[in-house]
């Protein structure tokens, strides 16, 4: 089976993956992802190659190489479903609000200000900035007698999130950044893999992410076998709904790393851990000693991924984001506006998603190449190579399908939050549905 598909090639180059065995990809099926942008092509490239890195990671641990990595076939239909998991996401048979009344596109005497307030304190800080009522029309006037680089720039010094709608696109971020490449006599060396055992079976990934991205490469990872268990402060509480939608895969534990007990905890579970997946600004974790460089140095066998918004270098690196202000400040925004010019968004947050595929990934792959490195990603570098890099498919490679319907890959279970509908992973379906956020101990599984 080959395939000319030209964003699977690019991405598993990115990821440093044997030249010619993206051609062991394949797709099926119609997607529900149409878009002005290759919406499609990238979503199915991120899953493409994460499921080449897991056949390669399974040949590997099976005594073999690369090259004795299976044909991955991926169905269209699956992926488009995955990639608005949040949107099928059914709670006791209640639908989550995807954004809340404060989050949105906004007039500005200039142009457009998208903003974000779905977590409280990011609400508080929007309307402390404007110095108005937490209300759409008080936020609407507000941001009407502003620029919107003025607005962008009062919200953010308050600790708020706006972003002035970009009408070209951003600078050229790289897709993937190795800070260090795999040195397969640091890392640690992964037993052989059981006939029918998931390919990262035994791995141990601490989970430091947030949101969508992050979680969605870590509830990947954990569908593949590996042990995930993610960590968060107790004062920065998730969204239920959130949790509800990428808590799949993973265990949820709570520590303070400003008590020494718990820091303790932290650095038993650092011991042991096989990989570390990040989601926070840059130089965030530093502080704690938990960058890359750092983690790297007390523990060389890790495979540390981390990923962030607006990239790891220049004047945004270090500022907050989220996907849909990534696509409002990259020029993604105005390229899908309306006929009355009012910014558009994609299908789907196909920037986090696809992120975290990608993620998985690069984990993936550098654990087959014999893990002790670093590789970072950003949103703002997937969207980068949306906009310049990813082709349009041929009809020679996947012909759509009469028509796009979710529910061959909608499924229902029991979580913590109560009766789930979900989207299924492009891989297959998890063995149980989420425990409550928070609620796990901070512990390795017994291998």
């Amino acid at each position: 089976m080959a395939t000319r598909d030209g964003g699977t090639a690019q991405a598993w180059e990115a990821l440093g993956g044997a030249g010619g065995l993206a051609e062991r990809v394949g797709y099926r099926g119609g997607s529900g992802l149409e878009s002005p942008l290759p919406v499609r092509e990238l979503a199915r490239a991120a899953v493409g190659v994460c499921g080449l890195a897991a056949a390669e990671l399974a040949a590997v641990r099976a005594g073999g190489t690369a090259l004795d990595a299976a044909p991955v076939v991926v169905d269209e239909g699956a992926v488009a479903t995955a990639f608005v998991s949040e949107r099928h996401l059914r709670v006791e048979d209640r639908a989550p609000v995807a954004f809340a009344p404060l989050s949105g596109f906004w007039r500005a005497a200039d142009g457009w200000v998208r903003t974000h307030a779905n977590y409280p304190h990011h609400e508080a800080a929007l309307v402390r900035a404007l110095g108005v009522a937490a209300s759409p029309e008080a936020v609407r006037e507000a941001l009407a007698r502003r620029s919107a680089v003025e607005a962008q720039e009062l919200v953010y010094a308050e600790g708020g999130l706006a972003v002035a709608v970009a009408q070209e696109y951003g600078e050229p971020q790289p897709l993937v950044e190795w800070v260090r490449r795999p040195d397969p006599g640091r890392g640690r060396v992964l037993g052989p893999g059981e006939p029918g055992e998931p390919p990262a079976t035994g791995v141990r990934v601490l989970d430091l992410t947030r949101v969508i991205a992050g979680p969605v490469a870590t509830r990947t990872l954990g569908l593949l076998g590996a042990d995930v268990l993610r960590i968060d402060p107790p004062g920065l509480p998730e969204a239920d709904d959130a949790y509800a939608d990428t808590g799949f895969g993973k265990r949820s534990a709570l520590l303070d790393l400003a008590r020494a007990d718990d820091r303790a905890v932290l650095e038993g579970l650092l011991a042991e851990a096989d990989v570390v997946v990040s989601g926070y600004r840059p130089g965030a974790l530093a502080r704690y000693g938990l960058g890359s460089e750092e983690l790297l140095e007390r523990w060389p066998g890790l495979v540390v991924a981390e990923l962030c918004a607006w990239g790891w270098r220049g004047p945004w690196a270090g500022r907050r984001g989220f996907d849909s202000l990534v696509q409002a400040g990259y020029g993604i925004a105005a390229r899908c506006a309306g006929a009355e010019g009012e910014p558009g968004v994609l299908p789907a947050q196909a920037l986090d998603h696809g992120t975290g595929y990608l993620v998985a990934a690069g984990v993936l792959r550098a654990l087959a190449d014999g893990g002790g490195c670093a590789l970072r990603f950003s949103l703002a570098g997937t969207a980068s190579w949306l906009v310049r890099d990813v082709p349009r498919a041929g009809a020679e490679v996947s012909k759509p399908g009469p028509g796009y319907d979710p529910e061959p890959w909608l499924r229902e279970g029991n979580s913590g939050y109560g009766k789930l509908r979900y989207a299924a992973s492009p891989f297959g379906d998890w063995l149980r549905g989420p425990s409550r956020w928070g609620t796990d101990p901070a512990a390795w599984l017994r291998r």
